[in-house]
């Protein structure tokens, strides 16, 4: 059994032992013997939840063949996230369950039931998700907004020195090379950006 507790960096008043100590009872209670997995992260911060990274390792060696947590959101960061890991889990045969959410339990029927439930609602928000892309390219192409990174011209840095840098080359106190530079673009761009100045200016 593989107990997993999550607290956010956020919260300085939250304690995991919240969490651990009601399943570490839980699991004495039922003699079974258990492993402690512990995150001080946000949900969406992969990259900082070690303890995380280090339990999928366990699963998919099997080395854990339950995963116990205190609610869904501590685990995991959205339902297709959920799902994802919840069917990964069950290819390698490891079950698991919340303990304040008593209808999550992959080992059981009812549990299964969820799981599938879990797979209609992930479809769901898929389909929300594009449909709320869609609608917001559709809306910024008829504000005209550009879509994508901002060009050189759009970036505050170029912006803010562009004029500066310009008269300064003009005057011959710089070399191209050394304007593209304090610009941080390349020389071509920075062809481009001049070019564009003159059109301006004219």
């Amino acid at each position: 059994m593989a107990l997993y507790a999550r607290v956010s960096t956020r919260d300085k008043n939250q304690d995991p032992e919240m969490q651990l100590e009601p399943m570490r009872q839980y699991c004495r209670a039922r003699g079974w013997e258990f492993t402690e997995y512990v995150d001080h992260a946000s949900a969406a911060d992969m990259a900082g939840r070690k303890a995380w990274a280090a339990l999928l390792k366990a699963t998919s060696r099997r080395q854990a063949d339950h995963v116990f947590a205190w609610a869904l959101d501590r685990p995991f960061r959205s339902v297709l996230h959920c799902l994802r890991t919840l069917e990964d889990w069950q290819h390698h045969g490891v079950g698991f369950a919340c303990l304040t959410q008593a209808g999550i339990d992959t080992t059981s029927a009812t549990g299964r039931l969820m799981l599938t439930i879990l797979a209609a609602v992930a479809e769901f928000e898929r389909g929300l998700i594009a449909e709320r892309v869609k609608e917001g390219m559709a809306n910024a192409k008829r504000k005209g907004t550009h879509l994508g990174r901002p060009t050189a011209a759009e970036r505050p840095h170029v912006r803010r020195h562009l004029a500066a840098v310009a008269a300064e080359l003009a005057r011959g106190g710089i070399s191209k090379r050394e304007a593209a530079r304090r610009l941080r673009v390349s020389v071509a761009t920075l062809d481009q950006l001049l070019g564009v100045q003159k059109g301006e200016a004219a």
